[in-house]
């Protein structure tokens, strides 16, 4: 008898305790390797890195290993559900990590909704690893933790739900655009939905030059004095888009929309919304587990481009194609942050793969399981830590290109 979905999910996890092991790298067979690999072998590392904690990075774990850090208080599509609820998709992320970009990673589920305590949590957990992957939080208190923690902290912190999302959105919106023959500068851009997810793909837009960006949510159109309950991203986006000060509802300013980007609620992309837009027009619904429309009612209401985040149909969106090889690259050089400008060379790397000959409607984005992404991604992420002297180690970005194929056996 066939199993559902959920019946062999629940089967996995638990015929497996779980996703992820710890496994040992060396030999403990003998007496003479447990005197190197711990006593009294193990003091030799230890006074080296009390004169020179950089050093911790080369003789520990910790060079490879990544906290992926959650209260649990937005998880997928599930919301507040609890640190311990939550710890199957972070064990899962940890398990993408490995697969994807060889990446050591760990979850870690705090028990605090309070944000002083879960930054104060993660900067005294700062000495384990090479980078943090936070993994959702609930906005608008994701944007104060992540911005403290990338002032405090002396390595990489990336909250995924915002840039990993907004990268994988923009290297599938450039093939479209570049498979429509239209400009990122002269677009017309709706963004539904300015939460986290949204807010973050809206300001990656302006970043690399889009003039024409609508942010929308439940109180319409965003505009520069709307009167509204703003969060400071949402504030920051006000005086940067909508320059015309458009109002109305989702339907009113999708009308001749070039590119209209969902992050927001099932099924809101109507029909009639989407027959409103231009021609040759492009839709990426994101909402997960249901998009605000599905691949083929997109196709079908005369969208050219369409994708969304389920791996069942063309051009998925996935932040698997993202968070991997950013962390490879930017822990390969031992980065001290993850910049605006390497989310933009991990966009353009991602995007650049696909030949402008090889482009078609249901192919504008490299698929997850493509081998050339989390080494293209780690030597772009790698090239901006070097040029902007944020590497604490210099490695020519090609050798990292080669060693993350080599390691991940692409």
């Amino acid at each position: 008898m066939t199993m559902t979905l959920r019946e062999e999910a629940l089967k996995l996890h638990m015929d497996n305790n779980g996703k992820i092991a710890v496994v040992s790298k060396v030999p403990i067979a003998t007496r003479h390797d447990l005197a190197i690999a711990y006593t009294p072998g193990v003091a030799e590392p230890c006074k080296d890195i009390k004169e020179d904690k950089n050093l911790s990075f080369e003789y520990t774990c910790r060079g490879n290993m990544v906290a992926i850090i959650t209260d649990g208080t937005r998880v997928l599509g599930l919301g507040d559900i609890g640190p311990e609820a939550a710890m199957p998709v972070m064990e899962g992320k940890a398990a993408l990590f490995k697969t994807f970009g060889d990446v050591d990673a760990v979850p870690v589920c705090l028990d605090t909704k309070d944000p002083d305590e879960f930054i104060r949590t993660v900067k005294l957990l700062q000495p384990n690893y090479a980078g943090v992957n936070l993994e959702d939080i609930s906005s608008p208190k994701c944007y104060e933790i992540e911005d403290k923690l990338k002032e405090i902290c002396d390595i990489p912190v990336f909250h995924d739900d915002q840039h990993g999302t907004a990268i994988a959105c923009l290297s599938a919106v450039l093939g479209a655009l570049r498979f429509v023959k239209k400009d990122i500068a002269t677009a017309k851009f709706v963004v539904n939905g300015c939460g986290a997810a949204g807010s973050a793909i809206g300001r990656l837009l302006v970043n690399m030059g889009a003039q024409n960006v609508i942010m929308v949510d439940r109180f319409g159109a965003l505009y520069e004095g709307i009167d509204a309950k703003l969060d400071r991203i949402q504030s920051y986006l006000a005086t940067v888009t909508n320059k015309e000060h458009k109002q109305g509802t989702l339907a009113d300013v999708a009308k001749g929309a070039d590119v209209m980007i969902g992050a927001s609620a099932p099924n809101v992309f109507t029909k009639e919304i989407m027959q409103s837009m231009a021609d040759k027009a492009i839709v990426f619904a994101l909402a997960n587990p249901v998009p605000e429309t599905s691949y083929d009612a997109a196709k079908e209401a005369g969208v050219a481009v369409a994708g969304t985040g389920r791996s069942d149909r063309p051009n998925q969106v996935n932040n698997v194609t993202v968070f991997p090889g950013v962390f490879r690259g930017a822990i390969d050089v031992r980065a001290r942050a993850i910049t605006e400008e390497m989310k933009v060379a991990a966009v353009y790397a991602i995007a650049n793969l696909i030949d402008e000959k090889d482009l078609r409607e249901d192919y504008v984005v490299p698929d997850a399981f493509d081998p050339r992404v989390a080494p293209a991604v780690a030597a772009a992420v790698a090239k901006v830590a070097i040029e902007k002297g944020l590497a604490r180690k210099i490695v020519d970005p090609e050798v990292v290109r080669a060693n993350t194929a080599k390691r991940i056996g692409r």
